[in-house]
């Protein structure tokens, strides 16, 4: 990745953390890793809702939109490594998956938020 590229996409994390936090979620982890599987954003929405995000920012959509590049693989791996931290945390309310993408715009970004993108 280069280096204009990890930059958009920490712009972008920080975005979409602004994001959820405006819409009443609190945040409670920025980049979770478990081995080989990484969680954008870990964000708790009222007290019962796990909600753990995958941020896609793309500098345009000139080969497509953002949340398409979230792989099945990507998936796999996500899904892993919410198990991981719902034991680490002893979880045991709901959890759910969600997209936000954003792509640059002269206000500083277009963010979309796909809730349930996947199970």
């Amino acid at each position: 990745m280069t280096h204009a590229a990890h930059e958009l996409g920490q712009a972008g994390e920080t975005a979409a953390s602004a994001f959820l936090t405006s819409l009443g979620y609190a945040v409670l982890r920025q980049g979770y890793r478990h081995r080989r599987a990484e969680v954008d954003l870990i964000a708790q929405h009222g007290p019962d809702l796990l909600v753990f995000v995958e941020v896609k920012t793309r500098s345009s959509t000139q080969y497509g939109f953002p949340e398409e590049f979230v792989t099945e693989r990507k998936r796999q791996l996500f899904r892993l490594a919410a198990e991981q931290f719902q034991l680490e945390t002893d979880w045991h309310g709901d959890i759910r998956f969600d997209i936000v993408a954003l792509t640059p715009s002269s206000t500083g970004f277009r963010v979309e938020h796909f809730q349930d993108a996947f199970y």
